[in-house]
């Protein structure tokens, strides 16, 4: 099954590790076999990694795009999941996860990359919430005033 990929003048892009730039008019690839690919919006840069979310996504990224070093970087993403785990009630994140975990552990290395920008947008969405509203996404109380004494 082929992949029919167009590309904008001078985008860049990887092919099996190798970086590559479209020409000045552009380009259109057809993968006819197995590749790994990826454009460059889809890359994402060790410092740019500041949310769980994002180091979980830049650990499948590597994953993905350089092989040979797949066992210490799953030793990575297995901990930033955990510790992921361990520190979040949301079923949503929760969820998402999982499938995510599912995903890398079938080493489908681009599912699991889509599923977890949907996750980096969530949380996005999370940390650009005002208080009321971030307890409104998660189900948590508000805060009870104690009334002061007189």
């Amino acid at each position: 099954m082929s992949l029919k990929i167009d590309l904008k003048s001078g985008e860049k892009f990887i092919v099996n590790g190798a970086v590559m730039v479209a020409g000045k008019s552009g380009a259109s690839l057809i993968l006819q076999n197995q590749a790994t690919f990826l454009r460059a919006k889809d890359i994402m840069q060790e410092h740019e990694a500041n949310t769980p979310g994002k180091r979980i996504y830049f650990v499948i990224m590597l994953m993905y795009i350089d092989p040979d070093g797949h066992d210490g970087y799953f030793k990575k993403f297995a901990a930033y999941v955990d510790d992921y785990l361990a520190n979040t009630s949301l079923s949503e994140v929760r969820r998402a996860l999982m499938n995510i975990m599912q995903q890398v552990n079938m080493k489908r290395f681009y599912q699991a990359l889509k599923l977890c920008r949907s996750l980096i947008e969530f949380e996005a969405k999370l940390l650009d919430a005002p208080a009321g509203a971030m307890r409104a996404l998660t189900g948590e109380k508000p805060p009870v005033e104690k009334e002061k004494r007189r």
